[in-house]
């Protein structure tokens, strides 16, 4: 399994491409695209099927990102 560090380095941004949203290994694969299919349901092997250039870890990728865009500290009074 790969370790976080090496997961969180497929992701890419480039102003360039997808109007610099975070794409997996520089392809045009959006890390929402992904996210939205799996919110939908859509098995990881499905995932795999349709898209061919992916691996198992950039689906962990997109994952691990997504988590660690939405964990804001909690403010306490």
């Amino acid at each position: 399994m790969s370790s976080t560090p090496e997961l969180l380095n497929r992701i890419t941004q480039n102003s360039g491409q997808c109007g610099g949203r975070p794409c997996i290994r520089g392809m045009r694969i959006r890390v929402t695209d992904i996210l939205e299919m799996l919110a939908e349901n859509v098995s990881i092997p499905e995932i795999l099927e349709d898209f061919p250039d992916l691996e198992l870890a950039d689906i962990q990728a997109c994952l691990i990102f997504a988590a660690r865009r939405t964990d804001f500290p909690r403010l306490t009074a």
